[in-house]
C-alpha cells in the first residue's frame, strides 16, 4: 500500500508544481519558497531540535502555548515550527519571530523527507492535531525519532474519509509513539484507525490554555471608543464562502431595530476579502475596510477585518461574536478565542471540527447554536437588546474555558517522559 500510494505521490508531483506556481502569484513571495516543500533549504546547526508541525493558522495558535513552554523547558534545544499554508508560516513569525527556525513541511515524497529530516535532525517531532503522513513518519521511524502527535483530533467525518486507505494509515500509525488526544471520541477514533490503544492518552484541548494576547482587551476598549462607545457590534469571524451573503442578511435585519449597530467581518481566507468588500459594497453598506481606513468612524455599518493576526482585539471590541465555517460543512472554527473574551458565541450547525468544545459551551450556556442562516440576525438582536443576558452568556462561556485548562502541563509530562526514555 505505501509503494503503491508513494508512486501515486510522484505521478501527481506536476500537478504539485502547478499549484505552488499558481500559490506563488497569489501569495507574493511563496514561489521564492518552493524549493521547502521538497527538503530544500539553509538551516543552521539544528542537532537535537525538537520540531513541531502545525498546518495552519488554527494549529499555529493552538501550538502557541505548547511552544512557548518547551521554549522554557528546553531552552538549548533548537525549536523547528513547519507549516504548510502561507498564512499559518504568517502567524509563527508573528508570534515567535526568529527564536524558532521555520520552514514549510515537505511534500510527502521519500526524497524529499530524507533531505527534511537530515536538515532539521529533531529529538522529538510533534505533530499538532490530525496530519498523517505515511512517508514522513515511517522515515522517523527509520531514524529512530519519536514521533507525537498532541492535540490530536479526528472526527467521525475524517474517520470515514480515511477508510479507503485505512490498512495504509494503521501502518503509519504504528510509527507513533504517542497519541494525545483532545478528547475521549478522539482517543476513540484513532484506536479505530488502527492506532495502538496503549500509545493513545487524553490530555485536553491545548487551545484551552491559548492566553489572550497582551494588551488585547485594552486594544479593543480603544477600538470601540474610536466607533462609538454605546453602540452595538457583533463580529462574525473566519466566514467561508456561502457565509457572508446570510451575515450580511442578518445585519440588514439587526439595522432595522439597531440603526446604529456595527458588524465587524473577517473571512478566514486572505483571497476572499476583495471578494467580500465587493459584496458589502453591492448591498450598499456604508463600510471601512481595515487596510484601507484603519478603524470605521460613528457612521459605518460595516467594518472589514482584510488582515491577519488581529482577531483577538477585535473580539475584545465586540458585544456577540458568530464564528464562521458552521452554517456551511466546513466543520466550524476556534470557539474557545472569544469564549477566553467572555463573549456569548453564536456558531451555525456544522462543528464537527469543533463538537466536543461546542457541546460544551453550548451546555454550560455560553454559546447558541443557529439552525439555519435565516435565524442568525433574530439571534443577534436578541442578544444585542439585552445586555444582561449578553453578559451572563460571555460569564458562562468563560467558565467553560477557565474549566477545560491544563492540557500543556499534561502533554508536557508526556513530552518529558518520552524525552527521558
Amino acid at each position: 500500500m505505501r509503494y503503491l500510494y508513494t508512486l501515486l505521490m510522484y505521478l501527481a508531483t506536476p500537478l504539485i508544481v502547478l499549484r505552488l506556481l499558481t500559490r506563488g502569484m497569489r501569495y507574493g513571495n511563496y514561489h521564492q519558497r518552493w524549493p521547502e516543500r521538497f527538503g530544500i533549504f539553509k538551516a543552521p546547526d539544528l542537532r537535537g531540535s525538537i520540531w513541531v508541525h502545525a498546518v495552519s493558522v488554527g494549529e499555529v495558535n493552538a501550538a502557541e502555548p505548547l511552544i512557548k513552554a518547551l521554549r522554557q523547558d528546553y531552552p538549548n534545544a533548537p525549536l523547528v515550527v513547519t507549516t504548510v499554508t502561507p498564512t499559518g508560516s504568517a502567524r509563527v513569525q508573528q508570534l515567535f519571530g526568529d527564536s524558532v527556525f521555520h520552514v514549510y513541511l515537505p511534500y510527502d515524497l521519500p526524497f524529499s523527507v530524507h533531505r527534511f529530516l537530515k536538515q532539521v535532525r529533531p529529538r522529538l517531532a510533534l505533530i499538532v492535531e490530525t496530519e498523517i503522513w505515511p512517508n514522513l513518519y515511517f522515515g522517523c521511524y527509520r531514524r529512530g525519532i519519536p514521533l507525537m502527535i498532541v492535540n490530536a483530533r479526528l472526527s467521525g467525518r475524517s474517520l470515514r474519509g480515511y477508510a479507503p486507505m485505512r490498512a495504509l494509515l494503521r501502518s503509519a500509525l504504528r510509527c507513533v509513539r504517542q497519541i494525545a488526544a483532545q478528547s475521549r471520541s478522539d482517543a476513540a477514533r484513532y484506536r479505530l484507525l488502527g492506532a495502538d490503544p496503549a500509545v493513545v492518552t487524553v490530555s485536553g484541548n491545548l487551545k484551552f490554555d491559548m492566553p489572550v494576547p497582551d494588551g488585547a482587551r485594552e486594544t479593543g476598549e480603544a477600538f470601540r471608543q474610536q466607533w462609538g462607545r454605546l453602540r452595538p457590534v457583533w463580529i462574525a469571524a473566519s466566514t467561508h464562502e456561502g457565509e457572508e451573503l446570510a451575515v450580511l442578511e442578518a445585519h440588514l435585519e439587526v439595522l432595522k431595530r439597531l440603526p446604529d449597530a456595527l458588524l465587524l467581518i473577517a473571512p478566514r481566507h486572505p483571497e476572499r476579502f476583495r471578494l467580500v468588500e465587493h459584496s458589502v459594497r453591492s448591498l450598499g453598506f456604508s463600510m471601512a475596510m481595515r487596510s484601507a481606513d484603519h478603524l470605521p468612524g460613528e457612521s459605518h455599518q460595516v467594518f472589514l477585518i482584510d488582515t491577519m493576526g488581529e482577531l483577538m482585539s477585535f473580539f475584545a471590541a465586540a458585544d456577540v461574536a458568530f464564528v464562521g465555517g458552521s452554517l456551511v460543512p466546513i466543520g466550524g472554527h476556534n470557539v474557545l478565542e472569544p469564549a477566553a473574551l467572555s463573549r456569548p458565541v453564536l456558531v451555525g450547525p456544522h462543528t464537527f471540527n469543533f463538537e466536543e468544545i461546542t457541546l460544551a459551551l453550548v451546555r454550560g450556556g455560553g454559546a447558541k447554536r443557529v439552525l439555519e442562516s435565516e435565524a442568525l440576525g433574530g439571534e443577534v438582536l436578541e442578544l444585542l437588546q439585552d445586555g444582561a443576558r449578553c453578559k451572563q452568556m460571555g460569564k458562562q462561556a468563560r467558565v467553560v474555558f477557565d474549566s477545560e485548562r491544563g492540557a500543556v502541563r499534561r502533554v508536557m509530562h508526556l513530552i518529558d517522559h518520552m524525552l527521558q526514555e
